[in-house]
């Protein structure tokens, strides 16, 4: 049982979705986050659904016990990455993206944090850098592409000066 599954079975979350983080550092997993909830925002747009739906429609659906057989997810698999803050401090320039955009698999890379904005790492923190988006036909492939594209990224903070943060 993989380790997210035994989390969700622990709390109870048997039916329906779950929304799991987690920090992935050589051989040790953390949990981040879990929560009877679906993924959100920008994350679960890499999902796409033939007829056309999103995926909350279809999680309304199935809440309400309508039929969602009809609906197939499209082959292969998907993953985001939610870019990691390096260190804390002012972001001064994320370089590389073209380059990461490159690696197969990679189907985008979203930065939502301005230049010169005060960062945070998590846990301390409360966002992330950014979203990185892949699919590809397994799992493997698609981790292997949002790491390989991640590690082609430069990420500059420069320590804060002050002591205080803005958001």
């Amino acid at each position: 049982m993989s380790f997210v599954r035994r989390c969700a079975t622990h709390l109870g979350l048997s039916d329906g979705p779950i929304h799991a983080e987690l920090r992935v550092d050589a051989d040790q997993i953390s949990l981040l986050e879990i929560a009877p909830r679906s993924i959100g925002g920008r994350c679960s747009a890499i999902l796409r659904f033939d007829p056309e739906a999103a995926l909350e429609e279809l999680i309304l659906r199935h809440a309400l016990g309508m039929p969602i057989h009809g609906f197939v997810r499209e082959t292969g698999a998907a993953g985001v990455m939610m870019l990691p803050i390096p260190r804390a401090g002012v972001l001064q320039h994320v370089g590389g993206l073209e380059t990461a955009l490159e690696v197969p698999g990679i189907e985008g890379l979203e930065i939502t944090i301005p230049i010169g904005q005060t960062v945070v790492p998590l846990p301390e923190g409360n966002r992330y850098l950014g979203f990185l988006f892949a699919k590809a036909e397994t799992p493997d492939l698609v981790e292997t592409a949002l790491r390989v594209a991640h590690a082609r990224m430069e990420v500059e903070v420069e320590p804060a000066r002050g002591g205080g943060t803005s958001s």
